[in-house]
């Protein structure tokens, strides 16, 4: 959650236009202790965040993160 605060303080009206593109209010977002999961991917889009860094505690769905791809 700390890389989608990050993103949507970085510039005035991010969370409103991410809110917008998810067809929920700025409200329901801040209210989200993690990116709810039937959203993750178009938050992701949306964002550029990727989604493991999004919800890690999904990594099984994605894969481990392209850093522990490239040590294996």
């Amino acid at each position: 959650m700390e890389k989608l605060i990050e993103w949507w303080s970085a510039e005035r009206g991010r969370k409103m236009r991410l809110a917008a593109a998810c067809g929920v209010t700025h409200g329901a977002i801040s209210q989200w202790d993690r990116v709810p999961e039937s959203r993750l991917s178009e938050v992701s889009r949306i964002t550029g965040i990727p989604p493991h860094e999004l919800r890690p505690d999904l990594a099984a769905i994605f894969g481990p993160a392209p850093s522990e791809k490239e040590s294996a």
